[in-house]
């Protein structure tokens, strides 16, 4: 079956495989050549298959959509990929870098979002004839 992993900016992964193991958040799952058709989200975790002729290969994923489509083709679309040979690697180093800069967009939206709550509460006094003083 055919295996294919995109990130925004390139395919990093497209080759015949034999199986395929991923995970979303009911757990690990695995796809094998004439698996129904199937669509799922992946958390942060690492996707790993075996070649054809038997040789592993590991991909750590940020969060995607996984779809199987016709038992033969199977497609990861991910917000970025990192493809390597060695799976401790890809765990430790990959995934600790991608949930940090989870947590600091998810902090970074909660600023953002503070502020607009801010200003929207100061436009509804200022617009009520509350406080005279619009400073932020």
């Amino acid at each position: 079956m055919r295996l294919r992993i995109t990130d925004p900016t390139a395919i990093m992964v497209d080759r015949e495989v034999a199986a395929i193991r991923a995970e979303d958040a009911t757990g690990s799952f695995g796809i094998l050549n004439g698996h129904a058709d199937f669509l799922t989200a992946l958390d942060i975790s690492v996707v790993s298959w075996r070649d054809m002729d038997g040789r592993a290969g590991y991909c750590a994923v940020r969060n995607g959509i996984l779809t199987v489509s016709g038992g033969k083709e199977v497609a990861i679309a991910t917000r970025e990929a990192h493809v390597g040979d060695d799976l401790d690697e890809l765990e430790t180093v990959v995934l600790s870098r991608y949930r940090e800069r989870g947590d600091a967009e998810r902090s970074g939206r909660t600023s953002a979002t503070r502020l607009r709550m801010r200003a929207i509460r100061r436009m509804v006094e200022a617009l009520q004839g509350g406080p005279a003083e619009i400073g932020l």
